[in-house]
């Protein structure tokens, strides 16, 4: 092989892969990628060590310090080993360990499970696939120091990852993720690494534990006799080949509906995942059985979960009768006024409740809330966030619901991740309420923008893969940094907020004030007509984001599509003038 157009230091790290005490697979994978002259495949594989980041780790599979398998996994757990026995001394500490569908993810799951035992912590293993949410309700009631989640969510095929969790149930926030970061780093060596198990250690859950989170769950249900007198809402869902087979249609039937029809082609767990494209319900082609299912039976709702459960994407019909997808930002709309009108009507709302959302999900939420008098909290992008509120005021204030733009809901305080399993249990009671009023969610969307204004949202997400594609988003966003643009969509930009100087820069005062957040790599530019649009790097994809929001009064139904037509034009203008359209 030729290696004058390779960095010498990654063939230097192959070799070194070659000469440890790795498995006999992974060096003939490494040795084929050298045989046949793969640079590409071998410089991304090799070219940096794969992160263990504030989420824990997520990336393709293969052999390779840049790659999700047993060695990098191990590195992260034996980290993760390091920092719970040092941070508990004289304590048993227990972690719970939960999987998706993903190719391997049983396969990592028990080698993570290993590692664990085999540095003297208890293990708490399900027995099969499980979402994401309840792995976080287990470690909060079997009162665990941690556990960890082999999922990369919605990602292609191709990925793994592993989400690692605190005792509060929450991906870990500061200053416990650089802690784990830094036991991670300090791995130079897979010898470093127990991988050889102490099976007393690991004890299997199952069943119990799932009643248990059920029963958690049925306890939030509000509107019972609606739900009763509407319990042949016809429900199609589909968990695109993952947990959300096992999990979401229990609980739909504990809540009292009765006519869910499942769509069968992707019931099966099968981490090839191989009706879809992408496994993403944020994606339209994803639901496009489900919604083949829904015109084929006439429903009222169409609901999609991701692998691992922790995300739903749904489908209504609009007042033509023809079903369309709500984004992330219009279904936490609906959820949260469902919730905070329910809790009114109950005169459960004291003064002492809020709910949460991130800087980058839909401003309406603020307006719903303040309609209320409910506090509602911004944070940094990223679920651990509201989960780290949730955490800090529990037991000061009464949580009700927080949701994000990506699509990831929580009703409820049982855990501190999305939750996609009562989601769809309450975005179906939501459905059910509208309908026994004579309404729909659709014709209740459109109240909320006759109330508060319409709120239209538009993600544009650019993808740039390897070292070159990551080299190319820090370039973009520093030039964003460098040279701001001054007007947006023909509006003058007023302020801006860097996230990661921790700065916000108000131009009609001059004015410079410190923001209140952790500092992440975000931008936010904020338009004289009360435009808000976002630039961040994804922490899980190779991507760079740019969240756009818009708004306008809306003074009829009969103005809908004339102000919906405004607003997407204004989006077109604010991408082109960003450079991204």
């Amino acid at each position: 092989m030729s290696t004058q157009v390779i960095d010498p230091t990654i063939i230097k790290k192959a070799n070194q892969w070659l000469e440890g005490n790795y498995d006999d697979a992974t060096k003939s994978a490494i040795n084929k990628m050298i045989e046949e002259n793969q640079l590409t495949e071998l410089t991304d594989a090799f070219y940096k060590d794969l992160e263990f980041g504030t989420g824990g780790i997520r990336g393709i599979m293969g052999p390779g310090s840049n790659r999700v398998n047993k060695y990098t996994l191990g590195a992260a757990t034996q980290g993760l080993c390091n920092y719970l026995l040092s941070s508990n001394p004289g304590k048993e500490v227990s972690v719970a360990i939960a999987h998706d569908s993903r190719n391997n993810s049983a396969l990592f799951a028990r080698q993570t499970a290993e590692v664990f035992s085999a540095n003297g912590i208890k293990v708490y293993f399900f027995e099969g696939l499980r979402p994401t949410p309840e792995l976080s309700f287990a470690i909060r009631h079997l009162g665990c120091q941690g556990g960890v989640m082999l999922t990369a969510s919605h990602n292609p095929k191709e990925y793994n990852g592993y989400k690692a969790y605190g005792e509060d149930g929450g991906q870990l926030v500061p200053p416990h993720d650089k802690n784990v970061i830094e036991q991670v780093r300090t791995i130079e060596s897979i010898d470093a690494i127990k991988f050889t198990p102490n099976e007393s250690l690991i004890q299997t859950i199952g069943k119990e534990m799932d009643e248990a989170y059920y029963q958690s769950l049925t306890k939030l249900s509000i509107s019972r006799e609606a739900i009763q007198r509407q319990k042949d809402l016809k429900i199609v869902f589909s968990p695109i080949h993952g947990t959300g087979a096992v999990s979401v249609p229990p609980i739909l039937k504990r809540f009292g509906f009765e006519n869910v029809i499942l769509v069968e082609e992707q019931m099966e767990a099968d981490g090839n995942f191989p009706t879809v494209v992408y496994p993403n319900p944020e994606e339209e082609e994803a639901l496009s059985l489900s919604l083949q299912k829904a015109r084929e039976v006439d429903a009222d709702l169409v609901m999609a979960t991701d692998p691992d459960a922790d995300r739903v994407g749904i489908a209504v019909k609009d007042d033509e009768g023809k079903f369309v997808l709500m984004n992330g930002n219009q279904a936490a709309c609906l959820l949260i006024q469902y919730m905070l009108t329910a809790w009114e009507i109950a005169g459960k709302l004291e003064g002492k409740e809020y709910v949460v959302k991130t800087i980058v999900t839909s401003y309406l939420i603020d307006r719903i809330a303040e309609s209320k008098n409910v506090t509602c909290y911004n944070t940094l992008t990223g679920f651990k966030w509201i989960g780290e509120i949730m955490t800090k005021l529990e037991g000061q204030q009464q949580f009700i619901a927080g949701g994000e733009e990506s699509y990831g809901y929580l009703v409820g305080d049982h855990a501190r991740d999305k939750d996609a399993v009562i989601s769809c249990a309450m975005l179906a009671e939501v459905a059910a309420y509208h309908k026994d009023r004579g309404s729909s969610m659709y014709e209740a969307l459109i109240d909320l923008y006759l109330e508060h204004g319409y709120f239209k949202e538009k993600l544009v997400a650019l993808t740039k893969k390897g070292k070159s594609g990551a080299e190319e988003i820090q370039a973009m966003l520093a030039g964003f940094r460098n040279d701001p643009p001054k007007t947006l969509g023909g509006s003058r930009v007023v302020q801006i907020k860097d996230y990661l100087s921790g700065t916000s820069s108000d131009f009609n005062t001059g004015e410079k004030s410190s923001i209140d957040l952790p500092k992440s790599n975000v931008l936010q530019f904020f338009t004289e007509d009360g435009s808000i649009i976002s630039a961040r790097p994804s922490g899980t994809e190779p991507k760079v984001k740019f969240y756009c929001s818009v708004n306008a009064p809306l003074a009829s139904r009969e103005d809908f599509k004339k102000v919906d037509a405004e607003l997407e034009n204004k989006l077109g203008a604010i991408l082109t003038d960003l450079g991204v359209s």
